[in-house]
């Protein structure tokens, strides 16, 4: 797909930058991604949205927020295939990146400094409280970073950690209510 000079200029008028959504399970963090991508489409970008392919909890072809809400995007088994697929619009978005490696950082930068509108969610901790995957490296050289809060399912209290309900100690799970809840510092660590 060849750009019309039109999305170009308005490319490098505005320039690119990576954008973060990032918090516990369950707090809305697919939900704010999809209202921004939605918002870039009604706003007549171009658009193209990721997911990694390992996550097929609710639909294999979309990100779907816990409320339901959906949006389509390409599942990928690497964070070099965003860079090859997503180079010639105008916002990527992506969910889950935690899931992804630890090349993804470099691919938001390469995509960013090429004027794309990157919009990264994913969890920023694991189930133990450290932080996961790529995420760390992306919310650094984020412009924005957006860190939303679920509520504790224990206290009702803002609610940062992904608790883990079942004895299992790798470290990607995947899994919803049956396998986790939200939880604050405090019941956090009460376990």
């Amino acid at each position: 797909m060849l750009f019309s000079e039109d999305v170009f200029k308005r490319r490098s008028e505005h320039g690119g930058s990576i954008e973060v959504v990032c918090g516990s399970m369950f707090s809305g963090k697919t939900e704010e991604l999809i209202r921004r991508l939605r918002r870039a489409q009604i706003a007549r970008l171009q658009v193209e949205i990721f997911k990694p392919k390992i996550d097929t909890r609710y639909d294999e072809m979309a990100i779907v927020s816990h409320n339901q809400n959906s949006i389509p995007s390409t599942p990928v088994d690497s964070s070099s295939a965003i860079l090859l697929l997503g180079s010639h619009v105008q916002v990527v978005g992506i969910d889950e990146a935690q899931f992804f490696d630890d090349e993804l950082p470099n691919v938001c930068n390469i995509l960013a400094n090429r004027g794309v509108r990157v919009i990264v969610a994913g969890l920023d901790m694991d189930y133990k409280g450290k932080p996961f995957g790529p995420m760390p490296a992306i919310i650094a050289m984020a412009e924005s970073v957006t860190k939303v809060h679920a509520v504790c399912v224990k206290c009702g209290n803002q609610a940062l950690y992904s608790y883990r309900l079942v004895p299992d100690e790798s470290r990607v799970l995947l899994g919803e209510q049956e396998s986790y809840e939200p939880r604050c510092r405090v019941c956090y660590l009460q376990g």
